[in-house]
């Protein structure tokens, strides 16, 4: 995947497993997330935000590994857990990074014996994250990048509350928030979380139209050269 200085062991876990052309997406935000500063991408469904958060979490982190968690991720439900755990372990393959996701219906004592063990990258749902955190205290001095993936169903489910409880219980951190749209409810939630963000807005349908715009002076210039062919032979 061509991305200015990108992790060697996680270029090799791309390619692997096919990835080997980075798309608008990640060639848009690879640099300014990797600067460490705070952002607000919004890209549509299918867009690839959940490969952009795992790729970019692995360039982050690779290079050495903690006991503390370095990354937290909060997402939807159970199955974007299990999605998001899925990427990691295919993509960070070349890496000793370890990652656990949380969700609703887990055991609360197995997840926290097992953080307490020590991983790098921690997965979970608003609800759970917030019960673990209050009821654990883990330490988030060490923690590099928090990152919420598409806040809108979530905080249709009132879960504002809880998402602003752990992002006030972290004192310095990279915090990203991914959504498929804009909305006033996340509008307001990034005024709360986020500092002087980078804002991406990625148009789909623009680049379409500007492909198609290129597709076609392209082919005008093949034309004419024709033309000029046919007359040349004449």
């Amino acid at each position: 995947m061509k991305l200015k200085k990108i992790n060697e062991k996680l270029q090799e876990g791309l390619i692997e497993n096919g990835l080997t052309e980075a798309n608008a997406l990640q060639q848009e935000t690879f640099s300014t997330i990797k600067s460490g500063a705070d952002c607000l991408i919004i890209s549509e469904k299918g867009s690839g935000k959940t490969t952009t958060i795992v790729l970019n979490v692995i360039q982050q982190l690779a290079r050495e590994t903690e006991e503390s968690p370095r990354a937290l991720i909060i997402v939807e439900d159970k199955a974007k857990v299990l999605e998001m755990e899925d990427l990691f372990e295919k993509y960070g393959k070349y890496t000793d990074l370890q990652v656990f996701g949380v969700h609703d219906k887990g055991d609360m004592e197995y997840d926290k014996n097992y953080i307490s063990t020590g991983v790098d990258v921690l997965i979970g749902t608003a609800t759970k994250l917030n019960d673990m955190f209050t009821t654990a205290g883990f330490n988030v001095n060490r923690l590099k990048m928090f990152i919420v993936d598409d806040p809108d169903p979530m905080l249709r489910l009132r879960n504002e509350t809880k998402i602003m409880r752990i992002s006030n219980s972290i004192n310095k951190t990279q915090r990203i928030v991914f959504a498929d749209r804009i909305t006033d409810r996340i509008e307001i939630l990034v005024d709360k979380m986020l500092i002087e963000p980078f804002v991406f807005e990625m148009d789909e349908e623009e680049e379409y139209e500007e492909d198609d715009i290129e597709d076609e002076e392209e082919s005008d210039e093949d034309d004419l050269e024709d033309e000029n062919e046919n007359l040349e032979e004449k």
